[in-house]
């Protein structure tokens, strides 16, 4: 969906103002994540109910929650929250703070602790079993480390989640390096699948791949992992699968080259 990748790349653009303008944040994985994003929030969530706080509503956790001002960007563009209070993230006193908290319209859970976010979310999808409401957890594939990820995939096979999908922004780098070199994680479908899940691949920058994998052909009793391969500080190139960019800030001069290559490929798609 061609509408969906030129909103993302608006998003991203969102996402560098916030980052050069505070001296902080984590860009590399904000713009590796932003597809996935823009899909669920834009495509596959009733974001309606969500903004009603519906007790139907789909449940939405961003389990790598270092990649806040991510979320915050697509929130404040689907009307949670004034677009302007952007400029305020990582300030003195900001309800945008470096990890999403409930004090921001939209967020259901306070995330960041690497490897708790498919806990919650399963959790949630326990007692959201019987009532139509979906959980969706994003998590970033360095997080995989943590024991209590496998813990709460167990526990979802047990209780037979069909309502539960976990998606992974596959970029393959993490603050220390390589995930393969860090904490090799292998076949991570067929690691979930020997927990018994669901477990389906696709490309974390194509809107409609991502949104056709978590919709069609579901188990109505097995929860849904889906592995989105995308690249860590995607849409400018002195960012895309550099390290350094995990959490790096823009210097005047990087910070004109990413907004340009941004925009022109943004234009790019009519």
């Amino acid at each position: 969906m061609q509408t969906l990748k030129k909103i993302a790349f608006d998003r991203r653009l969102d996402v560098l103002e916030m980052v050069y303008t505070s001296k902080s944040g984590h860009i590399g994985g904000s713009m590796s994540c932003m597809d996935i994003l823009t899909a669920l929030y834009d495509a596959v969530m009733d974001v309606d109910k969500i903004r009603k706080k519906d007790d139907s509503r789909d449940r939405f956790i961003l389990s790598k929650g270092h990649c806040a001002e991510a979320l915050y960007a697509v929130l404040a563009n689907k009307g949670f929250f004034d677009k302007q209070e952007l400029a305020s993230f990582g300030a003195f006193d900001t309800r945008l703070a470096g990890h999403p908290t409930p004090k921001v319209p939209g967020v259901e859970a306070a995330t960041g602790a690497l490897g708790h976010g498919l806990s919650i979310g399963t959790g949630m999808a326990i007692g959201l079993k019987d009532t139509g409401a979906r959980v969706f957890v994003l998590m970033g594939d360095g997080e995989l480390a943590e024991g209590s990820i496998w813990e709460a995939a167990m526990a979802a096979t047990k209780y037979k989640l069909g309502n539960l999908t976990a998606i992974i922004d596959r970029n393959r780098l993490q603050i220390s390096g390589e995930t393969e070199y860090v904490m090799p994680l292998g076949d991570i479908a067929a690691k979930f699948a020997a927990f018994g899940w669901e477990a389906r691949s696709c490309n974390g920058h194509e809107p409609d791949e991502i949104i056709r994998e978590i919709t069609t052909n579901r188990s109505s009793d097995k929860p849904l992992v889906l592995i989105a391969e995308t690249i860590k500080g995607y849409g400018g190139l002195i960012m895309e699968n550099n390290i350094k960019w995990h959490h790096g800030v823009p210097n005047d001069q990087q910070y004109e080259e990413i907004k340009a290559e941004l925009t022109q490929r943004r234009d790019r798609l009519g």
